[in-house]
């Protein structure tokens, strides 16, 4: 078993976790690392923890590694995730938008998201796309 980090905690960091456990405002997951990180100060074991709060090895080992590197805030706060680069840009989006607005095409009495997908490669808008990323497209 690799060496297990020891988590020292100050008394305002105890007090600020207890009052945040005890408020109940947070989702399960962050009030839990809030548990597994006052526990790992009294010295719990990692096997004690996981029998304890019913959660897997990684999950106690990253909670202590949150708190080595980042402190409080980054086991009580999740990263904001970065938001990936649209598949579209915003003048392709407004050509598919007035292509789905246009009449469907004939056989078809009204525009489906692989129709539309088939047409955006056709007119050149892009090498290939998922249909479902039109649909989350129009969903917007």
């Amino acid at each position: 078993m690799p060496h297990q980090l020891t988590v020292t905690l100050t008394n305002d960091e105890r007090t600020t976790l207890e009052t945040f456990i005890h408020r109940g405002k947070a989702n399960a997951r962050t009030l839990t690392r809030a548990r597994i990180l006052l526990k790992s100060a009294e010295g719990w074991s990692t096997s004690a923890l996981v029998a304890a709060f019913d959660v897997c090895e990684a999950t106690v080992t990253n909670v202590r590694k949150r708190f080595t590197q980042g402190g409080l805030e980054a086991v009580l706060h999740d990263k904001v995730q970065q938001h990936r680069r649209s598949a579209l840009s915003g003048l392709q989006t407004a050509h598919l938008i007035a292509i789905a607005c246009s009449p469907s095409p004939d056989a078809h009495d009204h525009w489906t998201v692989r129709l539309l997908a088939q047409k955006a490669v056709e007119l050149g808008f892009v090498t290939s796309i998922s249909p479902n990323t039109i649909h989350e497209m129009l969903k917007k």
